[in-house]
């Protein structure tokens, strides 16, 4: 049986720093970046806002577009965000 993943990009303000990463439980990661519980480049840069996710309905799937995005130039990632959340919107409350 598979488990479902996400993608997710997280930041500190609107075309500030961001942070790419993937879960398989997107509230309780995105609540974890907010609550600046995990160490690392998300807490020290102050990415807690979540400003885009993408769905997979298996967790490889979403890891390995996670790695393809990775490898992505930061202003391809600027318009991916912005493509569905232009003004760059905390979306933590959409999804709990």
């Amino acid at each position: 049986m598979t488990r479902p993943g996400y993608v997710y990009l997280m930041a500190n303000r609107r075309r500030g720093k961001t942070y790419l990463g993937v879960t398989s439980n997107l509230a309780q990661r995105a609540y974890q970046h907010r609550s600046k519980l995990i160490d690392g480049y998300s807490k020290d840069h102050d990415c807690t806002l979540l400003v885009w996710f993408e769905a997979h309905d298996d967790i490889q799937n979403a890891r390995a577009r996670e790695w393809k995005l990775k490898k992505w130039r930061r202003e391809w990632k600027i318009a991916l965000i912005e493509e569905d959340n232009p003004e760059w919107r905390d979306l933590f409350h959409d999804i709990v």
